[in-house]
């Protein structure tokens, strides 16, 4: 029974009042197998076009998941999902949710969405989350009446799809630019403009070298011999004054974005040039100690002085090599840099650099490596676009599910909607 104190004109309910909770099936990996039906663990929720385990053998129906199915994943890693990628099975830690009667699944969809970071905060666990059954049934929330549930859920499935469809171009512009990166590292940009035709259809055009067959016209150097290379620092933290300053001082997690022009953390400059180095405008960054090469390997490039601590090298081209050409270069062959990581004493993740220094780049003439940058920089604009695009979106999604779902906004439900609404 739903509590009859009032939220406004809305009462308030318990979580547990307007679903039932289903646990998952405790699978073993003695059930697994590569035939048989797909096994939706943490993982598929958050990679569900990735490998699953497979089951053959029988099990309550109550776990079975379609297209459509609430999901929420009430251990460890606390998220909600409607289902859209076939028949499955659920392992235990998620809930299968069905709506109670009177209550709109996509509504409880939003709702569960909405407070996952209060429940989080009343959850068992400091680092490993995990809600009871018990807390569903004291957590309570505003509910307005059927029609003013799916309303609400039309509104905020509008701004999902826009969502979902700016994710879709920042993906497919990935993917573009990855494929345009190979082309040009290997291939490069001829006199007229376009990318070279391949070796096998012109073998005239390329010549073998330490790094597979490029085009003739490259120089092929190793990068201790294309770059000077530099080693920053961190000033002592001891001393408050040097750490009251304007000028920026680069660590890895200030490496999110290629093109930088700030960082978390100033120094003064009597500070970078006591315990780092200041580099000019225009200098290439990347990490080269540290947990993050576990999984990425960041690169920045310059739009202004900046210092930076001892896991970045600082890094610029010699000669014709330009140093925007050299940024592209590393973020295009990011996957033999991570090939390339080691692991000190204590675990961290490193590279040796002699193992860097000694890596090959093909070097384009000076219009040619220009060409590389116009193509490459059109479609850094395009993804800065679509990711600005996608914040906008996403805190626009926010302020309409605190406004929705609390109330503070009321939505009105004409007589001539009442038929579609409900259908």
């Amino acid at each position: 029974m739903p509590d009859l104190q009032n939220f406004g004109d809305w009462p308030l309910y318990a979580l547990s009042d307007i679903a039932h909770y289903h646990n998952g099936f405790a699978f073993k990996p003695k059930d697994w197998s590569e035939d048989g039906v797909r096994i939706i663990r943490i993982e598929q929720l958050n990679n569900p076009d990735g490998p699953y385990d497979r089951f053959t053998g029988t099990y309550p129906s109550i776990n079975h998941i379609d297209d459509g199915d609430l999901i929420f994943s009430w251990s460890a890693t606390l998220k909600v999902l409607i289902w859209k990628h076939g028949s499955c099975v659920l392992n235990q830690h998620l809930f299968r949710v069905d709506e109670k009667e009177g209550f709109d699944k996509q509504y409880i969809y939003y709702i569960l969405d909405y407070h996952m970071d209060s429940l989080a905060g009343s959850s068992h666990g400091s680092t490993m989350k995990h809600i009871k059954r018990g807390e569903l049934q004291k957590y309570r929330v505003p509910i307005p009446s059927p029609n003013k549930q799916k309303k609400i859920a039309i509104i905020l499935q509008t701004i999902d799809r826009a969502i979902a469809h700016t994710e879709a171009l920042i993906e497919k512009y990935h993917q573009i630019k990855a494929g345009l990166m190979h082309d040009l590292f290997t291939r490069g940009i001829g006199a007229d403009g376009k990318l070279r035709p391949t070796r096998e259809e012109a073998p005239e055009l390329y010549q073998e070298s330490a790094i597979g067959w490029i085009p003739k016209e490259w120089e092929i150097k190793c990068l201790a011999d294309a770059c000077e290379w530099y080693s920053g620092g961190t000033p002592n933290r001891q001393n408050s004054f040097w750490w009251d300053g304007d000028l920026p001082w680069l660590s890895p997690k200030d490496m999110k974005s290629f093109d930088l022009s700030n960082t978390q953390e100033k120094v003064t400059r009597v500070a970078a040039l006591s315990s780092s180095r200041i580099m000019p405008v225009n200098t290439v960054f990347i990490v080269i100690r540290g947990m993050i090469l576990a999984h990425s390997f960041p690169v920045v490039y310059s739009n202004r002085e900046f210092c930076f601590n001892q896991d970045i090298k600082a890094i610029r081209g010699l000669g014709k090599l330009g140093n925007r050409f050299l940024a592209y270069w590393f973020v295009a062959h990011k996957d033999t840099f991570l090939k390339k990581t080691t692991e000190s004493t204590h675990g961290t993740k490193r590279f040796d650099m002699k193992d860097i220094y000694n890596l090959h780049i093909g070097i384009p003439s000076d219009k040619e490596q220009g060409l590389f940058i116009t193509k490459l920089d059109a479609l850094s604009t395009k993804l800065e676009f679509e990711n600005k695009s996608l914040v906008k979106l996403q805190k626009q999604k926010s302020g309409l599910m605190h406004d929705l779902l609390t109330g503070k906004v009321p939505v009105k439900v004409n007589p001539d909607e009442v038929d579609h609404i409900s259908n």
